[in-house]
């Protein structure tokens, strides 16, 4: 079904006032609202729309229609809160000022009902005596939940339906503030308390949705200064009206809200409206009973209100922005600063002993945010807010009955009078109707102050003595019994150390040496509302005093006397003086440094802990965010389930209402419609449509039974009469058919010679129109040839043209085939040549990497045939330097020890084990002569010494008394083979040569596969260097046990078959094969 057409405002409002002409106010309502939440109504002027919207909230007052109101309202909202907010300001304040007219005549007329009655000589009717049994309600309670309890309650959806649509929108910012101010005005003079908190509740959870939701459109910033003054100024009026309501929780919120709101504001608060917000404070504290705080925020207060008066006296504030303050202010204020402080409790009237650690820091958590409120760094004591009072002089201000007391309670020391003096001061303060409050909390510290004395002077003292000292005005008397139990509690606390005993009726102090004065169990004294740096006036010292500070005097004692007595201790404590300021000034620097260097420690570590913390805060909060989201999944799957059962169970009993209204409406059916039916004896409620539907099934089969017999008499009465009277019908027939006869001859006679007529006159029109049409036809036939042959050589021109096309397109069709198969011809071909040219040029880079192969193998062959030669020559050389170190030896060894047999180099027959030298450092493992790997000029010494031979003679001719000594340097060549040191004894005859295999060695091949795996090239017939033959120093190896020869030739190889060192320092393929196999 389509859409039904969309109409101007101009006529949805003429007919929505019609409507109302004829009295059918809740069709032009359904007329305006579906006009207002059509999407179409957006593309209407605004000034069309304003008239609709006026008359619209106008029929949803009357009507009572807030859901309806709230649909159109936001809809309007949405459509000229870019184009005019001025006409949303109209709507919107006619939609609140209608309401509050309603709730106006409504409570007139409620009036109005209890003020007239219907007999004016009858004090109570009987209806109201009735009333007045059953229930306590007067006539005019219920008159007001009848009449203006649904007026109030329209009236409240009215400002929450405002505040919904305008909350977190900038351009509506002031009409939202209005409108909550009207709200707090609403809940004030109807006191709603109830709404109240629901208002409070829905600012915060606003607020929160402000701070949450900042980057959508039109969203408040409350970085704004403006935006957030309004806030502050919603939320002071909130708190007036919470104090006004005594809604004390709601107020302590109120307070939080505010100071949440003052960090966040980047300009001061004005003074006045601080002045207002501990003016609560105090007020909200004092109803708490937390005398503590509130002697804080009277303190606060009081500093305000002194500021207020310096900077107005200066000319550095406008009057506006600071409260007004006259001396008679200033005097009360410091009265009450003072009363208040007097009046906080030295022993603290809570239950808890303040000896666990959940309490304790549960109260700690407590003061630091009620700190935090105040605006204070540390939490207030008793003994600091004396302290400030004292030094601002507001005992020179306060009343002088205040200032009486102060010197009374704190100041002067007379345990027998103190009550009796403070009478009439408690007298004076019971009379003014706002410091009575705090009469009870004074007789507490009085009390306090009382036993404090008593405990000072006394012993024991009679329980009637107390009592007698402790009397009051007469309005303000304490019992005993009250008293007693103010003893326990001291007691319990540990500010009091008294005994009671009821059967001698004597109160005793305690006088325990070793007792203090405060309790002894753990967390003593956190009750107490006292430090122990002020305690009370003390007379004289108890025995538990001297007993705890009788060491403390001693050491002080002697002290004093080492002074008088040894001269010598103050020149000692002079000097050790003076010792410690020279190291101070000596270690000033030091210290100074030390400090430095501390500093930056701290302040890394302190940046650490707060990267840490901050780090703790964000895992916290996304645990708590993804926590919070689980729980909303949670939620949202609960409410999704209670919605399907709810939409089961609605479905279910809108089933069970259809088939009862069904049934119902068949029963009524049957009852109608069939007659003869007893239904008497059925009962309706356990009718279902089943068994209706049997009954009047068995109905119409008795109708249809009885209908079927009357219709078979009936047939068989109408078939006897047909009979009769279609015998009586065929004596009649003859005559019948001849007039029948007669009349159809003489109708068909008329219609021939109508018919005749017609056609001869139809015939000769014809004649006529075929002589008069005659004369066209030799211009009709001309004309037809001539369409004809234009057509004709029309149509041949265009079959030419065709044909002409066609032959084009085959042509050129035949051409794109043959250029087709030539390019593909062409792109095989040379598709076909490439591959030919990557064969040749994969065959030819083969060709070369083989020749390359080739010609580096046949250099490596001609390298180590190269190599081969080199090592044949050093060979030589070497046996020519052992022949002369030989020489050298013998002739140092006949200079020694006389003579000597010349020592032979000839080889032994048979190996012989080499012995392991376990002297000399280790040198570790063996060099090789790499690129870069240069010999150490020792080496190179040798190498020289070796090729020329001249210095190994002139230390051989040289003699006995020029032999090298131990501490100068001795080359490689006179170095002892067994490393025992320079220049001793030559190894004996029979000692095995260095490079001699051992006897159980196997093979070279064996201990060199290398060698065989060269033997398969060029030079694998080229003799290796044996054992003896000379090394060079950077060939030489060394022993894989770690020992080494510092004068040796050359090392042992390794017998183990692992790949040996390549010779020369070079590359040698293969050569660590074996190694790492």
């Amino acid at each position: 079904m389509p859409p039904p057409p969309h109409s101007r405002p101009e006529n949805v409002l003429k007919r929505a006032q019609e409507l109302l002409g004829v009295g059918q106010a809740q069709t032009a309502l359904s007329v305006l609202h579906d006009h207002v939440v059509s999407k179409r109504s957006r593309n209407n002027a605004i000034s069309a729309l304003e008239p609709v919207m006026l008359l619209f909230v106008e029929l949803c007052v009357d009507l009572r229609r807030g859901k309806l109101a709230k649909d159109g309202l936001y809809q309007y909202k949405n459509t000229a809160q870019n184009t005019n907010i001025a006409t949303i300001e109209l709507v919107f304040t006619k939609f609140i000022e209608l309401a509050e007219n309603k709730v106006t005549e409504a409570q007139e007329k409620a009036n109005e009902d209890t003020t007239l009655a219907e007999d004016l000589e009858a004090t109570e009717t009987p209806e109201s005596i009735l009333l007045a049994t059953v229930s306590g309600e007067q006539a005019k309670d219920r008159t007001d939940r009848a009449i203006v309890t649904p007026w109030l309650k329209f009236l409240w959806e009215t400002y929450r339906t405002v505040l919904d649509i305008f909350k977190n929108n900038a351009r509506l910012e002031t009409m939202y503030q209005s409108t909550v101010h009207q709200a707090f005005q609403f809940c004030s003079k109807y006191a709603r308390k109830t709404e109240f908190r629901r208002l409070c509740e829905l600012l915060r959870n606003h607020l929160q949705n402000a701070a949450k939701f900042s980057q959508q459109m039109h969203a408040i910033n409350l970085s704004d200064p403006d935006t957030l003054q309004r806030h502050l100024d919603t939320r002071f009026q909130q708190l007036n009206v919470a104090v006004e309501l005594e809604l004390w929780q709601e107020a302590f919120r109120s307070i939080e809200d505010i100071h949440t709101l003052l960090n966040l504001s980047k300009r001061p608060a004005k003074n006045i409206m601080m002045a207002n917000y501990f003016e609560k404070l105090t007020r909200i504290f004092l109803v708490s009973e937390n005398y503590l705080f509130h002697a804080a925020a009277w303190s606060r207060y009081y500093n305000l209100m002194r500021q207020s008066a310096t900077v107005v006296a200066a000319g550095q504030g406008a009057k506006k922005d600071n409260p007004a303050v006259t001396e008679a202010d200033m005097t009360k204020a410091a009265s009450f600063v003072l009363l208040s402080a007097l009046s906080i409790p030295v022993i603290s009237t809570s239950r808890s002993r303040g000896a666990l650690v959940d309490v304790d820091e549960a109260r700690k958590n407590k003061n630091v945010r009620l700190t935090n409120l105040l605006g204070m760094t540390t939490a207030p004591t008793r003994a600091i807010l004396f302290k400030d009072a004292l030094s601002k002089g507001l005992l020179r201000r306060c009343r002088p009955e205040i200032r009486e007391l102060y010197n009374i309670l704190e100041v002067d020391f007379h345990p027998l009078s103190i009550c009796q003096k403070i009478s009439p001061i408690l007298a004076k303060i019971g009379a003014d109707p706002e410091m009575e409050k705090y009469i009870l909390p004074l007789q507490q510290v009085i009390l306090t102050r009382l036993f404090q004395q008593l405990s000072q002077v006394y012993e024991s003292v009679n329980l009637s003595f107390v009592f007698q000292l402790a009397q009051f005005p007469d309005p303000f008397q304490v019992s005993e019994a009250t008293i007693e139990k103010f003893i326990m509690n001291g007691c319990k606390k540990g500010d009091l150390a008294i005994r009671v005993d009821h059967a001698s009726g004597v109160l005793t102090f305690d006088t325990d040496v070793f007792s203090s004065g405060k309790a002894l169990h753990a967390g003593a004294g956190a009750g107490s509302a006292e430090s122990q740096d002020s305690p009370a006036q003390q007379l004289q010292s108890t025995p538990s005093d001297i007993v705890r500070s009788q060491l403390t005097r001693l050491a002080k004692t002697l002290y004093v006397t080492c002074q008088y007595v040894d001269r010598s201790f103050n020149e000692e404590r002079v000097r050790a003086k003076e010792a410690a300021l020279a190291r101070a000034a000596e270690g000033a620097e030091k210290e100074h440094r030390d400090a430095l260097a501390r500093r930056e420690v701290i302040d890394q570590q302190k940046l650490a802990a707060s990267t840490a913390l901050a780090q703790k805060e964000k895992d916290l909060a996304t645990e708590k965010r993804l926590r919070a989201q689980q729980q909303q999944a949670a939620e949202a799957k609960r409410l999704a389930d209670e919605q399907r059962e709810r939409d089961l169970r609605r479905l279910q009993a809108e089933r069970k209402r259809i088939q009862d209204e069904e049934a119902a409406r068949a029963l009524e059916e049957l009852k109608r419609g069939m007659k003869g039916i007893d239904l008497g004896d059925i009962d309706p409620a356990n009718l279902d449509s089943g068994t209706i539907r049997a009954i009047k099934i068995n109905a119409l089969e008795k109708e249809k039974s009885k209908m079927s017999e009357i219709l078979s008499a009936t047939g068989r009465r109408i078939d006897h009469l047909e009979r009769a009277l279609r015998q009586e019908e065929a004596k009649h027939l003859p005559e019948d058919y001849e007039a029948q006869r007669k009349k159809d001859i003489a109708a068909y006679e008329k219609a021939k010679n109508i018919t005749l007529t017609d056609a001869k006159l139809k015939h000769k029109e014809d004649v006529a129109l075929k002589h008069r049409l005659s004369r066209l036809i030799p211009a009709y036939e001309d004309f037809r040839k001539t369409i004809q042959q234009q057509r004709k050589a029309d149509f041949d021109k265009r079959r030419k043209n065709a044909e002409k096309e066609l032959q084009q397109k085959m042509d050129q069709r035949k051409k794109e085939f043959r250029e087709r198969k030539l390019r593909e011809r062409r792109e095989r071909e040379e598709a076909e040549q490439h591959a030919r040219e990557e064969e040749e040029k994969a065959a030819r880079e083969a060709e070369e990497k083989a020749k390359a192969d080739e010609e580096r193998r046949a250099k490596m062959i001609e390298e180590k045939a190269r190599r081969e030669e080199e090592r044949k020559r050093l060979d030589e050389q070497a046996a020519k330097q052992r022949q002369r170190e030989a020489e050298a030896e013998a002739k140092l060894a006949a200079k020694k020890g006389g003579a000597a047999p010349p020592r032979t180099l000839e080889r032994p027959s048979a190996p012989v084990e080499r012995p392991t030298s376990t002297e000399g450092p280790s040198r570790g493992p063996p060099r090789l002569n790499l690129a870069g790997n240069k010999p150490s000029w020792r080496e190179r010494q040798a190498q020289k010494e070796a090729e020329g031979g001249a210095a190994p003679t002139a230390a051989a001719d040289a003699p006995p008394s020029e032999a090298p000594r131990p501490n100068r340097f001795v080359p490689p060549a006179m170095r002892d083979r067994e490393g025992s040191g320079r220049g001793g004894d030559a190894p004996p005859r029979d000692a095995p040569l260095r490079d001699a295999p051992p006897r159980d060695a196997p093979p070279r091949e064996a201990r060199e596969p290398w060698r065989a795996r060269e033997g398969s090239g060029a030079g694998a017939g080229s003799p290796a260097p044996g054992p003896g033959k000379f090394v060079p120093p950077h060939l030489r190896s060394r022993d894989r046990d770690g020992s080494s020869d510092r004068g040796g030739l050359t090392m042992e190889r390794q017998s183990s078959g692992s790949g040996q060192a390549p010779a020369g320092g070079a590359y040698r393929p293969g050569a660590f094969k074996g190694r790492r196999e």
